[in-house]
């Protein structure tokens, strides 16, 4: 099964990129950077989701969402 590939960048700024490497002007980053202490938080809560949503489940729904899973997984 081969994975869909996503799109490298947004048309735009590609476009912006090559205009900037012909005209000689220095590559901006549109995006502010990044706050780490949010990133930390964030990363914090991911890593204990997954096993506490577990945690919290029945046997017989956690079979259900494996079986639905699968069931979508193997579709195709």
């Amino acid at each position: 099964m081969t994975k869909k590939r996503k799109p490298d960048s947004d048309v735009h700024v590609k476009a912006g990129e090559i205009l900037n490497a012909v005209t000689g002007e220095p590559v901006k980053n549109p995006l502010p950077p990044k706050n780490p202490a949010a990133v930390a938080l964030g990363r914090l809560g991911g890593l204990k989701g997954g096993k506490a949503r577990a945690a919290k489940l029945s046997a017989k729904k956690r079979s259900e969402i494996a079986k639905k899973a699968a069931k979508a997984r193997w579709s195709q």
